[in-house]
């Protein structure tokens, strides 16, 4: 059985990017407006887009999951390119 895809605000995110950068480039090339202008200024709608996501709709469900302290013994281990490996 197949699984369902839910678009999530991320996705969203990366849409409005993509979007915003291709209407720079089209706005460049068909209007007058010169295109590094046009790139540059729809580049900061970019940069706007990104803004709003992490920050004004964080990816958290309450804001109560931020003030917690976290359990250092709890979190899962990764291995740092820094250690050594096991002893032979």
């Amino acid at each position: 059985m197949p699984l369902g895809y839910a678009i999530r605000d991320s996705d969203l995110v990366l849409v409005c990017l993509a979007v915003s950068l291709e209407n720079g480039a089209v706005v460049g090339y068909v209007t007058p407006v010169p295109f590094p202008a046009a790139v540059v200024v729809l580049g900061l709608v970019s940069i706007a887009f990104i803004g709003h996501a992490p920050f004004v709709n964080a990816p958290v469900d309450d804001t109560a999951d931020l003030s917690g302290e976290i359990d250092l013994q709890k979190m899962p281990a990764v291995p740092s390119p820094m250690e050594s490996g096991p002893e032979p």
